[in-house]
């Protein structure tokens, strides 16, 4: 199996620029992740982010999640639990608008640094995006001029615990599933790993690295790039040791954005004598009104559903983009 990919983003500014645009545009159209170092954001921020966020999870969210697991009969389940995720979480959202002062139990410390942190990531998405642009052959700012809508993308992050689980065979951390959205950046763990990527019919593990970003691509991308880049299946495997944090951080669409493939990258297709992708053209908001039943599911028939959507039928309430 060849190497998970790690970029340098340091690589970008000198001669091996090309090498490393080459592994990004490789990893997207093949991995549908990568992991970013030398990424511009702090180690000293990113320690405050974990030191934080593990403070928390010991002081606030710990006994809740105890709670909920004896409510349930988790410890002692003697057969597959089909709907349920082994982990602890809360929201936050960034744009259009914080909701920051109104998440209970966060200190005033950890609501800085988590404000200070969304926005070195909310800078890193945009010159992602603008990365992927430039493999694409898209003019800069093309992908971020999508996303936008009419206020903006919504950005928000999911901060999650994984506690110990003495039935890992039985329950999984997180069920597989592909993310809505955009570009996902996420700080995990470093030592307690579990999060695998699906590729090639194969689980392969995301490796921990210390201060790294990993990125990985959601749904709206599949569908821009006319399937050149792919999202893919992605789970979270529960261990019976060490609690892993995980802090992933949604670039999304606005809700009114509308999500449909780069006109320049059909006609390529076209030119080049292949038969295009055939994507929908929808808003992001009818997207995400699907995509609250169905995230466990395949994105296949999402991507279906949105082709033949009746704009009368009533989805129901819009999920959180994550």
């Amino acid at each position: 199996m060849e190497a998970f990919p790690v970029v340098d983003m340091k690589k970008l500014d000198g001669e091996k620029r090309g090498a490393a645009m080459d592994l990004i545009g490789d990893a997207c159209e093949n991995w549908g992740f990568f992991e970013l170092v030398n990424h511009g954001i702090s180690h000293e921020l990113l320690d405050e982010v974990e030191r934080l966020t593990k403070a928390h999870y010991k002081d606030v969210m710990e006994q809740r999640f105890k709670e909920m697991v004896e409510a349930k009969g988790l410890e002692a389940v003697r057969s597959q639990v089909e709907d349920l995720d082994w982990e602890s979480t809360f929201y936050l959202r960034h744009l259009p608008t914080s909701n920051m002062s109104e998440i209970p139990d966060l200190t005033q410390e950890y609501r800085d640094v988590m404000k200070e942190f969304a926005s070195e990531l909310e800078k890193l998405a945009e010159c992602v995006l603008d990365l992927f642009c430039e493999n694409l052959g898209l003019e800069k700012g093309y992908l971020k001029k999508v996303f936008y809508g009419s206020v903006g993308p919504n950005f928000g992050t999911k901060v999650s615990n994984y506690p110990p689980c003495p039935k890992p065979d039985m329950i999984k951390g997180l069920r597989a599933h592909t993310d809505a959205g955009g570009v996902i950046l996420l700080f995990q763990d470093d030592k307690v790993s579990g999060l695998q990527l699906l590729k090639d019919g194969e689980w392969i593990d995301v490796p921990p690295m210390r201060h790294s970003i990993v990125v990985n691509l959601g749904d709206q991308l599949e569908v821009i790039t006319n399937g050149k880049y792919k999202s893919v299946l992605h789970r979270v495997v529960a261990q019976t040791d060490g609690n892993r944090m995980s802090v992933a951080s949604f670039y999304n669409p606005g809700s009114d954005a509308v999500i449909y493939p780069a006109p320049k990258l059909v006609e390529k297709e076209s030119s080049e004598g292949t038969v295009p992708e055939t994507y929908p053209k929808f808003v992001f908001d009818d997207y995400m009104k699907l995509y609250a039943r169905l995230k466990f599911e395949a994105k296949e028939p999402r991507f279906e559903a949105m082709k033949t959507r009746d704009p009368s039928v009533n989805y129901g309430t819009v999920a959180a983009a994550y």
